[in-house]
């Protein structure tokens, strides 16, 4: 077999090869010329303009300059509508109701009837009670004036005197039955059940009807034992209601006593309820006003952990070295967190602090912070 054939075989093979599969690269070899090459590998050599190239061994992060401002502080806590009084009145005598019922929903005035019971023989014992009382006033001035003259002793006059009093008690034991017959409305308010039915039979203790006050109406609300001293009696605070309505009133009372079994206060707030459009518990997101503080607005993607877990800050200090301040979140916002801890001053890192350290220099690139 000769050689020249498989040679030239061979060769075939490798130019098909290469204008096949190598075409892009002879292109690029025939429309270069002899300098191209040496200036491609030169531009490719050449170090960029970047920061962190001009000082090597720099580290470079996104920073802003925040400045400290006074915000309004809150108190935000859950918590529901309650009525300011609710009063299931009840009876203190015995007998049947014969008043047309009330029904639930009502508004009724202080004093109002809401059920009236029979008198049954009540009056007939007032009546009794009153002539008793007119023979012992009879008696008594007779056993004065026979004592005066000498014709009646001591003791016949003071027993006159206490049988007049006993009859004047009779007619108040009276009078105060028959008053029990009616039973009153203590305040002003709504009924939130029927009154007792026509005929029914009362008995001391039995339910007549609950009333209802809804104006004002008292905000509940019990707040953790970080947040109690920062709310004071007379605090403005506003709720928002479960339907979308915004309220506001002010603080009325605060538990010296915490829950035992949630270590809470409960918290009361008075807020006007002229038209009654506001129902006894509903759900409310509560606000109280405290007092204002002076805390920085920085994004929440800024926050990191020390070594230790302490949540913080990673700031640029003296001579762009990298430090760390502890701080607190006051509120969150939808324009970032407002956090109290920094100085009035503070260069904030909000890029690359998850990549330096206390003490690293740093070359901060500063951008405009948030209004």
């Amino acid at each position: 077999m000769k050689p020249v054939p498989v040679i030239i075989a061979l060769l075939t093979a490798a130019l098909l090869y290469v204008m096949v599969f190598e075409r892009d690269w002879l292109l690029s070899l025939a429309t270069s010329g002899p300098d191209t090459a040496p200036q491609a590998a030169q531009t490719q050599t050449e170090p960029t303009s970047s920061p962190a190239a001009q000082s090597p061994g720099v580290f470079s992060v996104m920073a802003i300059a925040s400045q400290a401002r006074a915000v309004d502080n809150a108190v935000i806590l859950r918590g529901q509508t309650e009525a300011a009084r609710q009063v299931e009145v009840r009876s203190q005598a015995s007998g049947l109701v014969i008043s047309e019922p009330l029904r639930k929903g009502v508004f009724v005035a202080r004093g109002d009837i809401l059920c009236a019971i029979d008198p049954g023989t009540l009056p007939a014992q007032l009546v009794e009670a009153q002539a008793r009382l007119a023979e012992a006033q009879i008696e008594n001035t007779a056993a004065e004036r026979l004592a005066e003259g000498g014709f009646a002793s001591e003791t016949r006059k003071v027993s006159a005197r206490a049988n007049l009093e006993a009859a004047a008690a009779g007619i108040d034991r009276a009078q105060t039955e028959i008053n029990r017959l009616e039973i009153k409305a203590p305040f002003d308010g709504l009924l939130e059940s029927d009154a007792a039915e026509l005929g029914s039979l009362l008995q001391p203790g039995a339910p007549c009807a609950t009333v209802l006050q809804l104006n004002p109406i008292k905000l509940v609300g019990f707040l953790p034992e970080i947040s109690v001293e920062a709310v004071s009696l007379g605090a403005p605070a506003t709720a928002r209601l479960a339907n979308g309505t915004t309220v506001a009133g002010k603080v009325t009372f605060l538990s010296r006593s915490a829950d035992p079994e949630t270590r809470t206060f409960r918290v009361e707030i008075a807020v006007p309820n002229e038209d009654l459009a506001i129902r006894d518990g509903q759900s409310a997101d509560i606000a109280i006003a405290a007092a204002g503080v002076s805390a920085h607005l920085i994004p929440q993607s800024a926050l990191t952990l020390d070594n230790n877990g302490t949540m913080g800050l990673r700031i640029v200090e003296a001579e762009n070295k990298v430090g760390f301040a502890p701080v607190s979140i006051v509120r969150d916002t939808s324009d970032g967190i407002w956090v109290t801890g920094l100085p009035d001053r503070a260069t904030v890192i909000t890029v690359g602090q998850e990549y330096v350290t206390n003490g690293v220099t740093v070359n901060p690139v500063i951008e405009e912070p948030r209004q």
